[in-house]
């Protein structure tokens, strides 16, 4: 009985070890079909770079962020970096089964004697670790499987097709994956020009790629890669003069000064500001559905590499040289005060025993120094940490790097470029800042928020014309005005360096950016319509926005609202394009790996438009005529003269020889304080946006840098480039509605045999145009009056007489304390026999 149940024991035991084996067995074969099926280098898919394409399908760049990966053939590789490979991680790679029984003793013994002697991973056994296992895990079962899967590779493939794997897969630096992108981020160039010193270097970041970076520790790196090139000696690989030379050779060449930052901020990009704003894009389109760092998409986008190289250029040109003109400028002020404050400051803390005073006057060259040191200093400390490995000296380098960051917001002038083709609304060049890079990633060109000061007045003098209180010609009066609030309060507006230029015709106010009749047409239109007209505009059309966003105060006119370069360029593109809206937009179409389109934004807005067409006529085609009209007078003959080149910036000639010149129009802004320096403008074919100013509010550019002398010349520029080889295009003009007439320059009425000083010809909405005979060119000193009289607003007040000074006392401000500046008061026979109080030069 006792053999039958033990016989029954032995039988169970039998078969449960069977079924265990099979279960095994078929686990094994089940794995190692798996590693047939999905690890068949031939259909190997690993993560690849998505490609930014601009609009003739050029290359920009590529997006991977973690993993930027390029594969490449073991064949096309030079053989000093196999043979680096191979002295530095397995010199039995090409005779072992998969793993090296030497090698495994050695880290078996090493981890007993808690000695560091090296790891005992074969090639094939790192690959199948990093493929299969977690090689963050340190455990005994992890090195198990990670054999396991090794035996089952050897089987698999070749020893050429794991060591190519090995090279295309591993972790190499920062944000780089195999020998080629590694090569291109640590040497600029690929992996298949490598020399024998740089072949060292790379191999070395498979062990360690931390603290092997080059870039982050030079001295340990040099070391290591001389130990690498020592054992391809000792195998035979090279010679020690070979060796010794490319070693040389590269050390005595190296960049000490490069940092070591992720591959996504070091990798090749022809324009990063629109890459970057591209990036963001695909943010919100795929968030959550798609990762575009990894999955090798195309997108086709709207830019113009030609259109983006010039901004660039141009813009970095006018950076460099605002801030150049702003510190020295800024230097000459603080030097002054100091020379003429300090001295007292100094008398009075010795004459009064007053401490305060006297450390207010050591200020100012502690000062000097501390921003020496931060510039200039700080730099140096922060290479020579490098170069010797003092990690306490970089943490204080970093330090005054972060000091010198939030100074430079204040005190550094920034600027912004953006181009819209009207017609498309493709996006051609974006340039949101002096230079993108890990510090500096604002795009300004969408995201600043900044004051549009005068280049905001169309805005609203359209809602003018289409008022038809006013037309081109309406004459209006540059003179001191007070205007109400509607709460009452006196509100006295002043002009650019407080001149007065008396009466003028509509056109010539706006051209020229006068400040007084521009809030006269504010006044007598209402901030309701003026409002509405600029939220529409500005694509600002929700309640509570339009509330925030625009106070219902006279200084409205002068643009205080808060607006982006890329708002104010579909403002005006409006204008240019007929009145109907433009949609700015970057992305094109996106396509998978397999070249099928998964995306099509372009189609989606064209759609949406279709479907919404009564809504794209955002202002009358015959406005938005006007509107043209009048602003290519600040071409002709207001603040953009001088940057359009006087108009031959938009002199082209054709292929028969024929000159023609593109119409343009745009208006220039400078704010209060002189802070902020725009220009907006457009032609037929594209409307651009440039602003200049500074991170933080409180610093002024100074009189010298405004929107026509900074921003102007830029526009003119820009716009000379962008439209080379295009042919004549005019504006669309609407075939009714409109109506053009001749008029007087003085007066904006229909031509006498008295006039004398000029005309000029102006489009008008139909039932607008002029029907009285000028009334300047006339005896009569009563309809002179009146016609000043019925060009005021009911809140304004004109002051006409002496009568008014005594009661208004006028700003007043010391030229001493201000820039240097010049202006010529007005003659009395300007303003048709009114005379008028004195004034001071005061800013706009």
């Amino acid at each position: 009985m006792a053999r039958f149940v033990i016989g029954r024991i032995i039988a169970a035991c039998c078969i449960i070890v069977v079924v265990l084996f099979s279960i095994a067995l078929g686990w094994s074969v089940a794995e190692t079909v798996n590693v047939q099926s999905q690890e068949n280098f031939l259909e190997f898919h690993p993560a690849l770079p998505t490609k930014i394409l601009d609009v003739n399908g050029t290359v920009i760049t590529e997006f991977s962020a973690e993993e930027k990966r390029e594969l490449v053939s073991l064949n096309e590789l030079p053989q000093h970096l196999i043979h680096a490979v191979l002295a530095r991680e397995d010199p039995t790679f090409y005779t072992h089964y998969g793993y090296s029984i030497r090698g495994i003793a050695r880290a078996f013994y090493g981890v007993l004697t808690h000695q560091n002697l090296g790891g005992g991973s074969t090639i094939t056994q790192q690959v199948a670790g990093t493929l299969y296992t977690n090689r963050a895990e340190r455990t005994f079962s992890r090195k198990i499987r990670e054999l396991w899967w090794a035996l089952q590779m050897e089987r698999r493939y070749s020893k050429n097709e794991i060591l190519e794997i090995y090279l295309n897969y591993m972790y190499m630096g920062p944000g780089t994956y195999g020998v080629e992108a590694a090569s291109k981020y640590f040497f600029g160039h690929s992996a298949r020009e490598l020399t024998l010193a740089e072949s060292a270097l790379v191999v070395i970041q498979l062990s360690n790629p931390s603290s092997y970076n080059p870039f982050d520790n030079p001295n340990v790196a040099r070391n290591r890669q001389w130990y690498v090139l020592e054992r391809m000696i000792t195998f035979g690989y090279t010679t020690r003069e070979e060796a010794q030379a490319s070693f040389d050779d590269y050390w005595d060449n190296y960049d000490y000064t490069r940092a070591s930052i992720a591959a996504y901020y070091r990798r090749e990009d022809a324009a990063p500001w629109f890459s970057e704003y591209v990036r963001r894009e695909l943010d919100d389109m795929m968030y959550g559905t798609m990762d575009y760092y990894r999955d090798g998409y195309t997108v086709h986008t709207t830019l113009n590499l030609r259109h983006q190289e010039t901004a660039v250029r141009l813009m970095e040109q006018a950076i460099a040289r605002a801030n150049n003109v702003y510190n020295a400028s800024h230097t000459d002020r603080l030097v002054k005060a100091e020379e003429t404050y300090i001295p007292i400051l100094n008398l009075l803390s010795l004459a009064f025993d007053i401490g305060e005073l006297e450390s207010v006057s050591r200020n100012p060259n502690e000062s000097r120094a501390i921003n020496r040191y931060n510039t200039t200093l700080n730099p140096t400390v922060d290479l020579m940490a490098t170069v010797f490995g003092i990690p306490e000296l970089k943490a204080l380098s970093n330090t005054g790097f972060a000091a010198m960051q939030r100074a430079a917001a204040q005190n550094v002038v920034e600027g912004a470029l953006i181009a819209i083709e009207n017609e498309t609304g493709y996006i051609t060049a974006i340039v949101g800042g002096s230079k993108f890079d890990e510090t500096n990633q604002l795009i300004r060109a969408t995201q600043a928020r900044v004051m549009p000061g005068s280049s905001f007045k169309p805005l609203y003098y359209s809602a003018a014309i289409d008022s038809k209180l006013f037309t081109p010609t309406s004459l209006l009066y540059d003179v001191p005005i007070v205007f109400h609030t509607e709460d009452g309060k006196p509100y006295l507006p002043i002009n650019y360096l407080g001149a007065w230029k008396g009466p003028m015709l509509l056109y010539e106010a706006l051209a020229t950016s006068m400040n007084i009749p521009s809030l006269q047409v504010l006044d007598t239109i209402g901030f309701d319509a003026a409002i509405d007209r600029a939220a529409i505009l500005l694509d600002m059309q929700d309640p509570e926005l339009k509330k925030r966003t625009f106070p219902r105060v006279y200084p409205l006119g002068l643009g205080i609202i808060s607006v982006s370069p890329l708002q104010m360029a579909r403002a005006f593109a409006v204008f240019a394009n007929q009145g109907r809206a433009v949609s700015p937009f970057a992305i094109r179409s996106v396509e998978d790996r397999t070249g099928r389109i998964i995306m099509d934004p372009e189609q989606s807005i064209q759609d949406e438009k279709r479907r919404n067409a009564a809504k794209q006529q955002l202002i009358s085609p015959q406005n938005a005529y006007i509107m043209t009209s009048l602003l290519q007078k600040t071409v002709e003959i207001g603040t953009l003269r001088s940057g359009s080149g006087y108009g031959s910036k938009f002199m082209f000639t054709d292929s028969n020889g024929k000159g023609y010149r593109i119409p343009a129009g745009g208006k220039t802004g400078t704010t209060q304080d002189w802070s902020d320096a725009w220009a907006v403008g457009f032609t037929p074919y594209y409307t651009v946006a440039i602003w200049f100013g500074f991170d933080k509010p409180g610093n002024s550019l100074g009189t010298s840098l405004t929107g026509a002398t900074l921003a102007g010349p830029v526009w003119g520029d820009f716009m000379r480039e962008a439209h080379q080889g295009l042919p004549y295009k005019n504006f669309s003009r609407p075939q009714t509605g409109v109506v053009e007439a001749t008029v007087c320059v003085k007066s904006g009425l229909l031509l006498t045999a008295a006039c004398n000083q000029g005309d000029i010809t102006m489009p008008f909405l139909e039932g607008t145009e002029p029907k009285q005979y000028c009334t300047v060119h006339t005896s009569d000193r009563t309809l002179r009056s009146e016609t000043l009289v019925q060009s005021m607003g009911s809140n304004a007040v004109a002051i006409t007489g002496d009568y008014l000074v005594d009661s208004l006392k006028m700003p007043e401000l010391s030229l001493d304390s201000t820039p240097s500046s010049s202006f010529t008061a007005p003659k009395e026979e300007d303003f048709f026999g009114y005379s008028l109080p004195s004034y001071n030069p005061l800013l706009e």
